[in-house]
């Protein structure tokens, strides 16, 4: 419902500000959000030829194209007079996202078609962990811990390997493989979810903790660094780790409060100190490679991971290849009825993620998220706050909507103030410590259907802000001499 409410009000806002907008002289034309792509420039008015400054006519007499472009550099968007049919179109500025229509497009071509593979393929892979038992050797290890946390999942449930893949995916960065996991997790809950439209504390807890999307190697992040040429592009490896921990205990004590969880339990304090004293052993050994090492390291330590899994499992479903024939089924055969329920959930989360993301692409193409980022970044600016912090919040600020728009806004801070300035390794922290929330939501409830979503939203948000403000700490900590 709030869910519902929150998408809705985006929507209608955004296309109020479009209409006055335009009733106001602020735009000449609205079709830019409706068709137009990200990065085309805007048109802002149409003149005739007599109506320009007369340098201008000149110029674009004198060009074979017809065109004429000025303010070319590279701090300020160009202004391009282009003449045609006897007047001239006036294009200033850059379109911030795809609009309406071709956002419908992309999602399925960029986003859903893609997933769709991945989906098939981990949920191939899945089906033969079920098969083969090793789900249930899983949960069976892991079902002391997750008692804890998840009270209402019981004893030896195969959720609590899906979630265990699911938060070891996360760890490693390996988002491929994480979502279908974790798809597979909230399938597997809401089996036991006596309210089918209503996400139980089990899915709000697994929610919030997957938001917190506690990492361990940031791969990407390391990689959009060292292709804007950092001179350590792993630098913000440890920060990363430590604002991502954080965003995930804070998520376990926020909804665990509520859910009224055992804190003080011995197999719960075992299990957090062993993920931590992995983490800093993990870090000491890195510590100790130099700066080729590091980056042979980070670089190949998902992807082995990944590999590892993958052998790990047809290697366990060879060796218990008797529950296969026991069943009337192959090895291989499991493998494809995997695949076949990995692209029936793509088809199903289809409309789901298409919605959310039209109604994020109206909200950006409207210029309303400029104006409220822009305000955020004048009000903390006015209170004292670093203008190496507002530069970095728009990154803070999309990140819970759009990956693809806040790593934009990532790159182009890196460009324009240093891969290794303050504000270039402060957004790479943020764009590694904070899930894309509303999509996130959108995906996961909509695969089960569930349209009453409790607090996860508000507490996923309540997270993300948590995150942002210890990676503002742990930069300034780190980063700040």
């Amino acid at each position: 419902m709030v869910l519902s409410r929150f998408w809705l009000a985006i929507f209608v806002c955004s296309l109020a500000f479009v209409v006055f907008s335009l009733f106001s002289g602020d735009s000449y034309s609205i079709d830019y959000v409706l068709n137009g792509k990200k990065d085309d420039p805007i048109l802002i008015s149409e003149k005739y030829i007599n109506e320009l400054p007369q340098f201008i006519q000149d110029s674009i007499q004198k060009s074979e194209e017809k065109s004429f472009v000025i303010n070319r550099d590279t701090t300020n968007l160009d202004t391009t007079y282009v003449f045609k049919n006897k007047t001239v179109k006036i294009f200033s500025g850059v379109q911030k996202s795809d609009g309406l229509l071709p956002t419908c497009k992309n999602t399925l071509m960029d986003i859903i078609l893609p997933l769709i593979a991945y989906l098939a393929f981990f949920c191939g892979l899945m089906e033969l962990l079920i098969v083969s038992g090793a789900s249930e050797k899983i949960a069976r290890r892991l079902s002391p811990v997750f008692a804890k946390v998840f009270p209402s999942v019981p004893k030896n449930h195969e959720s609590i390997s899906y979630m265990t893949l699911n938060f070891a995916a996360n760890f490693l960065g390996l988002d491929s493989a994480a979502t279908p996991f974790g798809l597979k997790a909230m399938q597997s809950l809401q089996e036991i979810n006596p309210d089918k439209d209503k996400a139980s504390d089990a899915q709000i807890m697994f929610m919030c903790l997957h938001a917190a999307g506690l990492t361990l190697i940031p791969t990407s992040i390391i990689g959009y660094r060292a292709a804007q040429n950092a001179a350590n592009p792993a630098d913000v490896m440890l920060p990363c780790i430590i604002t991502s921990f954080i965003g995930t205990i804070a998520a376990l004590l926020i909804v665990g409060i509520r859910q009224r969880i055992n804190f003080f339990s011995a197999t719960l304090l075992v299990a957090i100190m062993s993920v931590i004293a992995a983490i800093v052993g993990l870090l000491f050994y890195i510590n100790t490679l130099d700066l080729v090492g590091k980056n042979y390291f980070t670089a190949n330590l998902s992807g082995l991971m990944l590999v590892a899994i993958i052998g790990a499992t047809l290697i366990f479903s060879f060796r218990h290849e008797k529950k296969f024939t026991d069943l009337g089924t192959t090895i291989f055969d499991t493998f494809v009825e995997g695949c076949k329920n990995g692209i029936q959930t793509g088809v199903k989360i289809f409309p789901y993620v298409m919605v959310m993301l039209v109604a994020i692409s109206f909200f950006r193409n409207s210029g309303l998220f400029e104006m409220i980022s822009n305000g955020i970044s004048f009000a903390f600016s006015n209170i004292g706050v670093s203008k190496q912090i507002t530069d970095s919040l728009p990154v803070a600020m999309l990140r819970p909507f759009s990956s693809g728009g806040s790593r934009g806004f990532m790159i182009d801070a890196m460009q324009n103030f240093g891969p290794d300035s303050f504000t270039g390794r402060l957004v790479c922290i943020f764009q590694c410590s904070a899930e894309t929330t509303f999509y996130v939501i959108a995906v996961y409830f909509g695969s089960v259907n569930i349209k009453n979503t409790r607090y996860t939203l508000a507490t996923m948000l309540l997270v993300d802000l948590i995150c942002v403000i210890t990676a503002i700490f742990v930069a300034s900590w780190f980063f700040i001499k």
